[in-house]
Protein backbone atom coordinates (compact mmCIF):
# COMPACT_ATOMS: atom_id res chain seq x y z
CA UNK A 1 0.00 0.00 0.00
CA UNK A 2 1.20 3.43 -0.49
CA UNK A 3 -0.27 6.90 0.51
CA UNK A 4 -0.68 8.82 -2.80
CA UNK A 5 -2.90 11.64 -3.86
CA UNK A 6 -4.24 11.33 -7.18
CA UNK A 7 -6.59 13.99 -7.20
CA UNK A 8 -4.14 16.66 -6.86
CA UNK A 9 -5.19 17.98 -9.86
CA UNK A 10 -9.04 18.22 -9.44
CA UNK A 11 -10.07 21.90 -8.12
CA UNK A 12 -11.09 22.40 -5.01
CA UNK A 13 -14.45 23.22 -4.10
CA UNK A 14 -15.88 26.42 -1.70
CA UNK A 15 -17.52 24.93 1.29
CA UNK A 16 -19.79 27.20 3.36
CA UNK A 17 -19.32 25.19 6.32
CA UNK A 18 -20.51 27.44 8.79
CA UNK A 19 -23.69 27.32 7.13
CA UNK A 20 -24.06 23.74 6.40
CA UNK A 21 -23.42 23.31 10.57
CA UNK A 22 -26.36 25.40 11.44
CA UNK A 23 -28.44 24.46 9.03
CA UNK A 24 -27.94 20.76 8.97
CA UNK A 25 -30.93 18.32 10.81
CA UNK A 26 -31.41 14.60 10.68
CA UNK A 27 -34.08 14.99 7.56
CA UNK A 28 -31.10 16.33 5.61
CA UNK A 29 -29.48 13.52 6.56
CA UNK A 30 -32.05 11.30 5.98
CA UNK A 31 -32.96 12.75 2.16
CA UNK A 32 -28.85 13.18 1.45
CA UNK A 33 -28.26 9.73 1.92
CA UNK A 34 -31.11 8.17 -0.49
CA UNK A 35 -29.01 9.38 -3.18
CA UNK A 36 -31.65 10.78 -5.02
CA UNK A 37 -32.38 14.01 -7.25
CA UNK A 38 -31.82 15.89 -4.10
CA UNK A 39 -28.23 14.81 -3.37
CA UNK A 40 -26.94 15.31 -6.48
CA UNK A 41 -28.77 18.70 -8.17
CA UNK A 42 -31.27 19.69 -5.14
CA UNK A 43 -30.33 22.47 -2.88
CA UNK A 44 -26.89 22.39 -1.52
CA UNK A 45 -27.93 21.80 2.34
CA UNK A 46 -28.80 17.99 1.10
CA UNK A 47 -25.42 17.58 -1.32
CA UNK A 48 -23.61 18.94 -4.53
CA UNK A 49 -25.78 21.75 -5.15
CA UNK A 50 -25.96 20.34 -8.97
CA UNK A 51 -23.47 18.36 -9.80
CA UNK A 52 -22.72 18.76 -13.46
CA UNK A 53 -19.68 17.77 -16.00
CA UNK A 54 -17.04 20.31 -16.93
CA UNK A 55 -14.17 18.03 -17.63
CA UNK A 56 -12.27 18.48 -14.31
CA UNK A 57 -11.60 14.59 -14.01
CA UNK A 58 -9.85 14.17 -17.12
CA UNK A 59 -6.19 15.28 -15.82
CA UNK A 60 -7.33 13.20 -13.05
CA UNK A 61 -8.02 10.38 -15.55
CA UNK A 62 -4.39 11.04 -17.05
CA UNK A 63 -2.76 10.71 -13.47
CA UNK A 64 -4.58 7.13 -12.93
CA UNK A 65 -3.33 5.95 -16.12
CA UNK A 66 -0.10 6.63 -15.54
CA UNK A 67 -0.27 5.76 -11.90
CA UNK A 68 -1.42 1.39 -13.30
CA UNK A 69 0.31 1.98 -16.07
CA UNK A 70 -3.17 1.41 -18.04
CA UNK A 71 -3.39 0.83 -22.13
CA UNK A 72 -5.71 0.94 -24.38
CA UNK A 73 -8.10 -2.33 -24.08
CA UNK A 74 -7.24 -2.68 -20.60
CA UNK A 75 -10.45 -2.32 -17.80
CA UNK A 76 -10.94 -0.20 -15.29
CA UNK A 77 -14.02 0.05 -12.70
CA UNK A 78 -15.03 2.91 -10.82
CA UNK A 79 -16.87 2.04 -7.69
CA UNK A 80 -19.17 4.76 -6.78
CA UNK A 81 -19.34 6.18 -10.21
CA UNK A 82 -22.19 8.71 -9.69
CA UNK A 83 -22.72 10.25 -13.41
CA UNK A 84 -19.89 8.54 -14.65
CA UNK A 85 -17.64 11.74 -15.04
CA UNK A 86 -14.64 9.87 -14.49
CA UNK A 87 -15.91 6.85 -16.52
CA UNK A 88 -16.16 9.01 -19.44
CA UNK A 89 -12.90 10.69 -18.70
CA UNK A 90 -11.36 7.47 -18.38
CA UNK A 91 -11.52 7.12 -21.87
CA UNK A 92 -11.02 10.46 -22.85
CA UNK A 93 -7.78 10.62 -21.94
CA UNK A 94 -6.97 6.81 -23.43
CA UNK A 95 -9.13 6.20 -26.36
CA UNK A 96 -9.71 2.33 -26.35
CA UNK A 97 -9.47 1.86 -22.56
CA UNK A 98 -12.63 -0.25 -21.17
CA UNK A 99 -14.08 1.80 -18.47
CA UNK A 100 -16.84 0.62 -16.46
CA UNK A 101 -18.64 1.94 -13.10
CA UNK A 102 -20.97 0.99 -10.32
CA UNK A 103 -23.47 3.08 -8.50
CA UNK A 104 -26.01 2.97 -6.08
CA UNK A 105 -28.05 5.72 -6.89
CA UNK A 106 -30.91 4.99 -9.54
CA UNK A 107 -31.14 8.93 -10.36
CA UNK A 108 -27.37 9.16 -11.35
CA UNK A 109 -27.56 6.25 -13.60
CA UNK A 110 -30.86 7.84 -15.22
CA UNK A 111 -28.97 11.28 -15.60
CA UNK A 112 -25.33 10.13 -16.92
CA UNK A 113 -22.89 11.13 -19.20
CA UNK A 114 -23.93 9.68 -22.75
CA UNK A 115 -20.54 8.25 -23.21
CA UNK A 116 -21.16 6.07 -19.41
CA UNK A 117 -24.64 4.61 -20.96
CA UNK A 118 -24.19 0.28 -21.08
CA UNK A 119 -20.94 1.14 -19.05
CA UNK A 120 -22.85 1.78 -15.26
CA UNK A 121 -24.28 -1.01 -13.48
CA UNK A 122 -26.55 -0.54 -10.62
CA UNK A 123 -25.36 -1.96 -7.29
CA UNK A 124 -23.38 -1.43 -4.35
CA UNK A 125 -19.69 -1.75 -2.96
CA UNK A 126 -20.76 -4.79 -0.90
CA UNK A 127 -21.18 -7.01 -3.49
CA UNK A 128 -19.42 -6.44 -6.96
CA UNK A 129 -21.07 -8.37 -9.75
CA UNK A 130 -17.46 -9.00 -11.73
CA UNK A 131 -15.08 -12.05 -11.37
CA UNK A 132 -12.10 -11.92 -9.94
CA UNK A 133 -9.11 -10.43 -11.13
CA UNK A 134 -11.40 -8.79 -14.17
CA UNK A 135 -9.60 -5.53 -13.93
CA UNK A 136 -6.64 -3.77 -14.54
CA UNK A 137 -7.23 -1.42 -11.89
CA UNK A 138 -10.53 -0.89 -9.62
CA UNK A 139 -10.77 2.81 -8.18
CA UNK A 140 -13.27 4.03 -5.20
CA UNK A 141 -13.80 8.17 -4.42
CA UNK A 142 -15.35 9.40 -1.19
CA UNK A 143 -17.68 6.41 -1.68
CA UNK A 144 -16.60 3.20 0.90
CA UNK A 145 -16.85 5.53 3.88
CA UNK A 146 -20.51 5.91 3.61
CA UNK A 147 -20.82 2.38 4.84
CA UNK A 148 -20.54 1.64 8.18
CA UNK A 149 -17.32 0.28 9.68
CA UNK A 150 -17.95 -3.85 8.89
CA UNK A 151 -19.08 -2.49 5.25
CA UNK A 152 -15.63 -0.98 5.10
CA UNK A 153 -14.12 -4.08 5.46
CA UNK A 154 -16.31 -5.94 3.05
CA UNK A 155 -16.15 -3.20 0.25
CA UNK A 156 -12.27 -3.20 0.62
CA UNK A 157 -12.29 -6.92 0.32
CA UNK A 158 -14.00 -6.60 -3.00
CA UNK A 159 -12.13 -4.46 -4.52
CA UNK A 160 -9.35 -6.19 -3.94
CA UNK A 161 -10.68 -9.48 -5.16
CA UNK A 162 -11.77 -7.67 -8.75
CA UNK A 163 -8.77 -6.28 -9.04
CA UNK A 164 -5.89 -8.38 -7.47
CA UNK A 165 -5.04 -5.43 -4.97
CA UNK A 166 -4.42 -2.70 -8.34
CA UNK A 167 -6.63 -0.10 -6.53
CA UNK A 168 -7.19 3.15 -5.24
CA UNK A 169 -9.20 4.57 -2.20
CA UNK A 170 -9.91 7.93 -1.01
CA UNK A 171 -11.84 8.38 2.45
CA UNK A 172 -12.97 11.13 4.47
CA UNK A 173 -10.55 11.95 7.21
CA UNK A 174 -8.75 14.32 9.49
CA UNK A 175 -5.07 14.65 10.96
CA UNK A 176 -6.36 17.06 14.20
CA UNK A 177 -9.14 17.56 16.48
CA UNK A 178 -10.06 20.75 14.79
CA UNK A 179 -10.17 19.29 11.12
CA UNK A 180 -12.80 16.44 12.84
CA UNK A 181 -14.63 19.20 14.12
CA UNK A 182 -15.10 20.86 10.77
CA UNK A 183 -15.86 17.55 9.30
CA UNK A 184 -18.42 16.30 11.89
CA UNK A 185 -19.95 19.70 10.87
CA UNK A 186 -20.03 19.16 7.29
CA UNK A 187 -20.89 15.59 6.96
CA UNK A 188 -24.37 14.32 5.37
CA UNK A 189 -23.82 10.66 4.28
CA UNK A 190 -20.32 9.08 5.82
CA UNK A 191 -21.55 6.30 8.47
CA UNK A 192 -17.48 5.74 8.77
CA UNK A 193 -14.80 7.72 9.77
CA UNK A 194 -11.36 8.18 11.61
CA UNK A 195 -8.10 9.38 11.75
CA UNK A 196 -5.52 7.96 8.46
CA UNK A 197 -4.25 5.58 11.71
CA UNK A 198 -7.59 4.19 12.37
CA UNK A 199 -8.62 3.87 8.51
CA UNK A 200 -4.88 2.20 7.90
CA UNK A 201 -5.72 -0.53 10.60
CA UNK A 202 -9.32 -1.11 8.97
CA UNK A 203 -7.44 -1.29 5.90
CA UNK A 204 -4.84 -3.70 7.15
CA UNK A 205 -8.20 -5.87 8.57
CA UNK A 206 -9.43 -6.35 5.25
CA UNK A 207 -6.08 -7.26 3.34
CA UNK A 208 -6.43 -4.33 1.17
CA UNK A 209 -2.75 -3.78 -0.47
CA UNK A 210 -3.88 -1.09 -2.98
CA UNK A 211 -3.26 2.47 -2.42
CA UNK A 212 -5.01 5.08 -0.74
CA UNK A 213 -5.77 9.17 0.41
CA UNK A 214 -7.70 11.34 2.13
CA UNK A 215 -10.62 13.77 1.93
CA UNK A 216 -9.93 16.32 4.42
CA UNK A 217 -11.90 19.49 5.05
CA UNK A 218 -9.82 22.59 6.19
Amino acid sequence: MAEINLLNKLPRGKRNVSARQHAKTDEHIRVSREYGQMYFDGPREYGYGGYRYDGRWVPVAQDMIAHFDLKAGDRVLDVGAAKGFLVKDFMKALPGLEAFGLEISKYALMHCEVEAIGRLHLGNALELPFPDNSFKAAISLNTIHNLDRDGCIVALKELQRVSGGRAFVQVDSYRTPEQKAIFEDWVLTARFHDYPEGWLKLFAEAGYTGDYYWTIIE
